[in-house]
């Protein structure tokens, strides 16, 4: 019996290549693109969160510095 004879090593990764770019086009074919006025909603959203989590952490920070400050200033006068 004759051993079948392996396809040269470019033409195989040429082959792999090509068969990833066009199942990649089959798969964007069915990706459901966002409208821009989608996308200025939902990047509005994340900036607003990004604000109110700032501030939060923002506030958090201060009372914490005024807490360890009113804590020095009472145990070390």
């Amino acid at each position: 019996m004759a051993e079948a004879k392996k396809k040269n090593w470019f033409v195989r990764a040429w082959g792999g290549i090509c068969r990833y770019f066009r199942e990649l086009r089959s798969e964007l074919k069915k990706v459901v693109w966002p409208t821009p006025k989608q996308v200025l909603k939902n990047t509005l959203i994340v900036l607003v969160c990004v604000l109110v989590v700032g501030v939060m952490l923002w506030l958090f920070d201060t009372v914490a510095d005024l807490g360890i400050m009113g804590l020095d200033t009472l145990f070390h006068k």
